[in-house]
């Protein structure tokens, strides 16, 4: 039941991608409204360097997307990208929670047994 629309190698680019948490205020920031790198830099303590390449390993694991508008690159968020990884997680949570109700139907049959 994981879903297979993306390749392994596509859910490892955008968890390994979502794990820094400036990738993740970076995503939350241009799925409000797109965003220039520029701007985006003005808001983290770190170069404009830095934050590009923040935005090239998002833009890799296409979390977001690069438009350009006259001299500025636009980013833009991608909810397909962030809808793909919530559908993933759900499928997992789905999984644990199979997990959960079968140990716990398991131990209400050892306590119906014990009881008879």
């Amino acid at each position: 039941m994981v879903v297979k629309e993306s390749s392994d190698g596509d859910v490892d680019r955008i968890f390994q991608a979502l794990a820094d948490a400036t990738r993740r205020d970076i995503v939350q920031r241009v799925m409000a409204q797109a965003l220039s790198v520029s701007a985006l830099a003005v808001g983290y303590a770190m170069s404009f360097a830095a934050v590009q390449k923040h935005v090239a390993v998002l833009e890799r694991a296409g979390l977001v997307t690069k438009q350009r508008q006259g001299r500025e690159q636009l980013v833009h968020g991608n909810p397909d990208a962030v809808k793909r990884a919530s559908l993933l997680l759900d499928e997992y949570e789905a999984i644990w929670r199979g997990r959960i109700a079968r140990m716990h139907d398991i131990v209400a049959d050892d306590k119906s047994g014990e009881t008879s």
